[in-house]
C-alpha cells in the first residue's frame, strides 16, 4: 500500500489529530485491527470480516518480476502463457488467489516476499505480486511487466464495527475521495442557500377603471 496521498489530505483536514502510519506484513494486519492494536488497516481482500467493517476500494494490476537481462523485460507486457516454461517462486506470505498456478514450481518456496525477491535477483526463477509490492521491494538489478490476464489483488479499507466514531467517518471519506463540503464529512460546511424568487401577483384580466376627480 502507498496511502501517502490520503495521509496527505488527513494532515490538511484533521490537523488537530495527527495520523499514524504504520507498515507491516499482510497477515498481521487483521489480528492487530481486532485487538485494538490499530484504528483502521487497509487489507487486501477476502478478510474474515466478522466483526468489521470493509470497503472495497481498488484492484491492483499484477506484475511479473524478473533480471533486467530477461527475456520477459523486452516487452511492455505479457500473458501468463509467456510464462509457462519459468519457474515461478510461490513465497508463503503469498497474497494472491491462483486456481492455476502459472509457470513451473521453483525448487523452494521461500518465507516472505523479500526473500522470493532476493532469488529472483540470483537469475533462479521469477515471481508475480501486486505492482505495490514489487515497487516496495524495487532493486536496481530487477524490473517488472505486467501480466494482463493474472488474478488480481483487491484492496479495503477495514475497522471494527463497534468503533465507527466521527474521525472514522472522516477517514472513509478521505480514501472515497469526498470533497471537505460533503454531507457526510465529519465537520461539513452549509452549502448557501438558493435565493428564492421574488413572488409575483397573478395579473388580473379585468382591471376596474380609475375615477376621474371632479
Amino acid at each position: 500500500m502507498t496511502p501517502g496521498k490520503w495521509a496527505g489530505v488527513w494532515a490538511e483536514r484533521v490537523r488537530e489529530v495527527p495520523l499514524r502510519l504504520l507498515q507491516m506484513p499482510a497477515t498481521e494486519v487483521v489480528p492487530l485491527l481486532r485487538n485494538g492494536g490499530v484504528d483502521a488497516a487497509f487489507v487486501r481482500l477476502p478478510v474474515d470480516r466478522e466483526g468489521l467493517h470493509v470497503i472495497p476500494l481498488y484492484l491492483e494490476t499484477t506484475v511479473v518480476v524478473v533480471p533486467k537481462d530477461h527475456a520477459v523485460a523486452a516487452v511492455e507486457e505479457v500473458e501468463l502463457a509467456d510464462l509457462a516454461d519459468e519457474d515461478v517462486f510461490e513465497p508463503l506470505d503469498e497474497v494472491l488467489t491462483w486456481d492455476e498456478r502459472p509457470g513451473q514450481p521453483a525448487f523452494t518456496r521461500p518465507e516472505s516476499t523479500a526473500g522470493a525477491i532476493e532469488l529472483v535477483a540470483s537469475g533462479t526463477g521469477v515471481l508475480l505480486l501486486p505492482q505495490s509490492l514489487a515497487r516496495l521491494h524495487h532493486r536496481k538489478d530487477l524490473t517488472y511487466r505486467t501480466v494482463t490476464d493474472a488474478p488480481q489483488s483487491q484492496i479495503g479499507l477495514a475497522w471494527l464495527e463497534a468503533v465507527t466514531t466521527d474521525l472514522m467517518e472522516e477517514l472513509i471519506g478521505i480514501v472515497r475521495g469526498r470533497t471537505p463540503n460533503s454531507s457526510r464529512g465529519r465537520n461539513p460546511q452549509q452549502q448557501p442557500a438558493r435565493k428564492k424568487p421574488p413572488q409575483q401577483r397573478p395579473a388580473s384580466k379585468h382591471r376596474r377603471p380609475k375615477r376621474r376627480r371632479r
